[in-house]
């Protein structure tokens, strides 16, 4: 049996048809070469949020090395004269041939922060517009969401287990986004196989019913999990359901889950009944529509940890980061070392800022961000400020391989530079100005 992980399809059609009928007017037009200069940003955070987190950079890189027009994708465009020959010839030997630089994954971001660069001529980073966006759109809304989670839940590890609350691929993606962010475990074991994400997963409600009693069904589930698994104790009365759980574990049993009713005075109720019987180590999961605030809510309850579904995957009330894909500058002529030229919309209501932006985060004397500074040229960090993007792509080749593990490392170390404000969950400000430097030569 081949138990090898299948190659994933090219990448090319994960994009909208203006993108290919730009391209082919740009070849009409001789400006296909010109060099030209995106980024990628929010003109705002989600409202009352204090920040986001960048979330799906190493897919998007893994999308790149796949966004290859094959024979297949391009009789399709021919079949359906979506673009003409010529325009067919050239995206036969596309592959993008630039330099893109990005804040890391995991990084944390604000308004207008320049969280991706694509640098290179107009046909090449045209076409990666959404593919780009609808990337990292999803995972960093995902990813903003867990954080808010994970700091509402303190020291105690969320569980990733919304996969039937979305898409299937979203659900995977989610899983890799919510591990960034700091949960400890999803319940999707697609993600487990692909990223390497701890997984989970015990019984449901139907697995009890399907028996003749509790007792069956949790004499059952220990037999073949062991005394450590966790026992869902709610579907028909809470303290029966211990007591049933702890006779049938004994008080080695592993864990009990709640998934209705009022959380808070149930996970004291039964913390009350575990140690009566002597179960004084099983611990309480909580389930049952969680977000954010239901969580900080049940900071002063006996819980020991959280399993969160439907709100996280779905960006808990903001879907999407609302990233943009904007030409901030482009060559003069079209040679390769032609002046660039800042560009930008001028339309009301969607104003923007020309010039490519270099960022860096600003810090106090304790290590507290205390502003991102943008510049409109390279600036040299100073000793209290950071250098926010990294080289992600350079020449067409990545810069680094993309790692999991290390964008879940950055993520804790950001996010503990961040001031008390970027903790609350109240409605808000950004955590942290962004502001445009003027340029003194540095």
């Amino acid at each position: 049996m081949n138990t090898a992980a299948p190659q994933l399809p090219s990448s090319a059609l994960f994009t909208d048809q203006y993108e290919l009928t730009m391209l082919e007017g740009a070849l009409r037009s001789g400006t296909a070469g010109m060099r030209a200069i995106f980024e990628v940003h929010a003109r705002r955070l989600p409202n009352g949020r204090r920040y986001g987190v960048v979330a799906g950079t190493g897919r998007l890189l893994e999308a790149l090395e796949r966004f290859r027009f094959g024979p297949s994708e391009l009789e399709h465009l021919t079949a359906a004269k979506i673009v003409d020959e010529a325009t067919c010839e050239w995206l036969s030997t596309y592959r993008f041939r630039g330099d893109i630089d990005g804040y890391a994954e995991g990084d944390v971001y604000f308004p207008g922060s320049p969280i991706l660069t694509v640098d290179g001529t107009f046909g090449d980073a045209v076409l990666l517009e959404t593919l780009a966006l609808s990337i990292l759109n999803h995972d960093s809304a995902v990813a903003s969401a867990a954080s808010r989670m994970v700091c509402a839940a303190g020291q105690r590890p969320l569980i990733e287990m919304g996969s039937r609350r979305t898409h299937e691929e979203a659900a995977v993606a989610a899983a890799r986004a919510t591990y960034i962010a700091g949960f400890a475990a999803t319940s999707n074991l697609a993600a487990g196989r692909r990223f390497g994400i701890p997984t989970t997963g015990t019984s449901a409600h139907a697995f009890t019913m399907i028996h003749p009693d509790e007792r069956s069904a949790f004499t059952a589930q220990v037999a073949a999990l062991g005394r450590d698994t966790t026992l869902l104790v709610d579907t028909y009365d809470v303290p029966t359901g211990v007591r049933t759980a702890v006779e049938v574990a004994g008080p080695e049993l592993g864990a009990i889950r709640l998934d209705s009713g009022d959380l808070l005075l149930q996970a004291r109720q039964t913390r009350a009944l575990l140690d009566e019987l002597g179960a004084r180590d099983t611990k309480i999961v909580v389930t049952s529509d969680l977000d954010e605030y239901a969580i900080a809510a049940l900071a002063a309850a006996p819980v020991d940890s959280y399993g969160v579904g439907t709100s996280v995957v779905t960006g808990s009330g903001a879907p999407t980061a609302g990233f943009v894909y904007k030409l901030v500058a482009r060559a003069t002529a079209p040679h390769p070392d032609a002046p660039m030229r800042p560009v930008a919309k001028a339309s009301a209501g969607k104003i923007g800022r020309g010039g490519r932006k270099w960022a860096l985060r600003r810090y106090d004397a304790a290590g507290r961000a205390v502003e991102e500074v943008l510049h409109s040229a390279p600036p040299r960090p100073g000793p209290d400020e950071r250098a926010v993007q990294t080289p992600l792509v350079q020449a067409g080749e990545l810069a680094c391989p993309p790692s999991i593990d290390a964008a879940r490392a950055h993520h804790r170390r950001v996010f503990t530079e961040l001031p008390p404000s970027a903790h609350q969950l109240s409605r808000g400000e950004p955590a942290l100005a962004t502001v445009y430097a003027e340029e003194d030569g540095r």
